[in-house]
């Protein structure tokens, strides 16, 4: 019985485990997701503004 016991704390701690690695996966993706739109907003309204970056010259050969 006691080897059953073990067997059952071996594998709740897994799950505990998993469960854990699950979020962190989930919070880190959810982080990518924000910074992207973040970026993404930020893109959209800095396309659209009067300043120039810098005047564009012709190429020389």
């Amino acid at each position: 019985m006691h080897e059953y016991e073990l067997q059952q704390l071996r594998t709740s701690d897994l799950i505990r485990r998993a469960d854990h690695e699950r979020l962190v996966r989930e919070a880190a993706r959810a982080r990518r997701a924000a910074r992207h739109q973040a970026d993404t907003d930020t893109a959209e309204h800095e396309s659209h503004s009067r300043r120039f970056r810098r005047p564009r010259s012709a190429r020389t050969a």
